[in-house]
């Protein structure tokens, strides 16, 4: 593998963008050269063969070799060798491969990220985040051992991957935390879906977004409008279903007069509302979203953030599992800015795969 100190001297030397976009091209081609020697080599010298390592991967100033990927995949390889028929063993090694030299890509990129910002991990980090696992899960070093066998790892790469889960943490805190932000509303909106239960047919407090049409247009161009707003209002359906702010998207998208007040059109009773809307409203629970509804002028939404007064049961106080709520919120925004910061880091990297079988 290549000496990570002199590429970073050597990139530090040549930090113009053009001077960079040279280098990795020539680490590429030295690697595409590496991989082609071996070949020559293997033809050529078969009565000394030794295992010699390749290049699979470029990953900016660093490479994947044929070995790291061996290592990090060995235990998916094994299972996958006892599970899988003969006939498809193949496709699925060719399969497992891929998914570890990306997941290796993304690694090699926090490694990176990492030292751009001076963020290490000790040893005796790694230790104390083991015992506090053997402590949660009530078993000792030797037990922990012997479960590490059944799954064909070793101590050693248990806690070089602790070790690199821990890193990731830190980085993610650094790069990502300040941007988590969890309003009151999205709080609340997930106390009432998870926590209140309706009943009776009291009064509905609704969200809504409409997709509307020009109404003057005949013929061919109605038809246009039509299937314009029924595409737009199904984007807007699978954000708000994803968990999108409601109240952001109607003010956003929504044609309606509403959409100045975040769609809030305040409580109907059921008696109240069109046979279109009581229909995709009143069997919803708090929270929840409706299917798209057709209306003479267009395609609408609605989002039921409870029912009236007196006729929500609530199974929690509020105040007693709100910071909770705010916790499992935060590790889902967290994941969805991680993996869109990841995304990034991919765009504005060079990343080449060689091989990958």
């Amino acid at each position: 593998m290549l000496d990570q100190v002199i590429l970073s001297q050597f990139t530090k030397k040549y930090s113009n963008p053009k001077t960079t976009i040279s280098i990795m091209k020539h680490l590429y081609i030295f690697c595409l050269f590496s991989v082609l020697a071996l070949i020559f080599i293997a033809t050529e010298a078969p009565l000394r063969a030794e295992v010699v390592d390749s290049c699979v991967a470029v990953v900016n100033d660093d490479v994947i070799t044929l070995s790291e990927v061996n290592e990090a995949g060995k235990p998916l390889f094994t299972r996958i060798a006892e599970q899988t028929p003969p006939g498809r063993l193949s496709e699925a090694l060719q399969k497992a491969r891929k998914t570890i030299i990306e997941k290796l890509i993304d690694k090699k990129l926090l490694l990176q990220e990492a030292d751009r910002y001076k963020i290490t991990v000790s040893d005796e980090e790694v230790d104390k985040a083991l015992q506090r696992i053997l402590n949660r899960n009530h078993t000792t070093m030797r037990q922990f051992r012997k479960q590490l066998g059944a799954m064909g790892l070793n101590e050693k790469q248990y806690k070089e991957d602790l070790k690199d889960q821990i890193l990731s943490a830190k980085l993610v805190n650094v790069a990502v935390r300040s941007k988590v932000i969890i309003p009151e509303e999205k709080i609340i909106d997930y106390y009432d879906m998870h926590y209140t239960e309706q009943v009776g047919e009291g009064g509905y407090y609704i969200l809504q977004i409409g997709c509307s049409w020009d109404g003057t247009k005949t013929g061919a161009a109605l038809k246009k409008a039509k299937e314009a707003a029924l595409k737009k209002a199904q984007r807007i359906h699978s954000l708000a279903v994803a968990g999108k702010d409601f109240k952001k998207l109607a003010q956003e998208y929504s044609d309606l007069p509403s959409a100045s007040d975040g769609g809030d059109i305040g409580v109907f009773r059921a008696e109240e509302m069109a046979d279109s809307m009581r229909k995709a409203v009143t069997s919803l629970k708090p929270g929840q979203v409706s299917k798209i509804v057709e209306t003479p002028s267009g395609y609408q939404i609605f989002k039921l953030l409870s029912s009236q007064e007196g006729q929500i049961i609530t199974k929690v106080p509020y105040e007693s599992v709100k910071d909770e709520i705010r916790e499992i919120l935060y590790r889902e925004e967290m994941q969805k800015l991680y993996k869109n910061w990841i995304k990034e880091l991919r765009a504005q990297s060079y990343i080449r795969i060689l091989q990958d079988n």
